[in-house]
């Protein structure tokens, strides 16, 4: 019987999920009335979502359905940072938003300073971009869990690695 147990805090999404999201938005965009002459894209590149658009009316439109097919696949919104909107070729507007994942050195330092002023028998560390966090007891990690959840994080929070 291991005589610490431990479970990793990181921040990250499901690849997948994201593909079958764009899939989803891209299919909407071809079939609402709204959207369906606008010539509207929206690529997923490696870190990133290119929406290219005819107007700030259709690229509001593009948000919505993109954060409601993101919801209905469980991903968090807190992923996508969105950049400024630029004026592409032929009266069109760019937007880039970026996909956030691992933890920032800033908000690991929070989670630890959270759990070091709130619970005395659990332990965090910061492992590059997730926090481990350890306890000789499984019942102080649950309450950690559970005291993290409370917190509005500007990053969405999984627990993984259990252990």
């Amino acid at each position: 019987m291991a005589s610490t147990y431990s479970f990793d805090i990181v921040s990250d999404f499901e690849h997948q999920e994201l593909v079958n999201t764009i899939d989803q938005t891209n299919r909407e965009i071809t079939s609402r009335y709204d959207l369906k002459n606008t010539k509207t894209t929206v690529e997923l590149g490696d870190d990133e979502i290119v929406i290219n658009t005819d107007s700030n009316m259709t690229l509001e439109a593009v948000h919505s359905v993109l954060q409601q097919k993101a919801v209905k696949r469980n991903l968090s919104l807190k992923i996508f940072d969105y950049g400024k909107e630029e004026t592409a070729s032929g009266n069109r507007i760019r937007q880039v938003i970026k996909l956030k994942k691992g933890i920032a050195q800033e908000v690991g330092k929070q989670i630890t300073k959270l759990l070091r002023d709130e619970l005395k028998k659990v332990q965090g560390s910061i492992q590059g971009d997730a926090v481990r966090v350890s306890s000789k007891s499984k019942d102080d990690l649950q309450e950690a869990m559970v005291l993290i959840k409370q917190e509005d994080w500007p990053v969405a929070l999984q627990f993984t690695n259990y252990r």
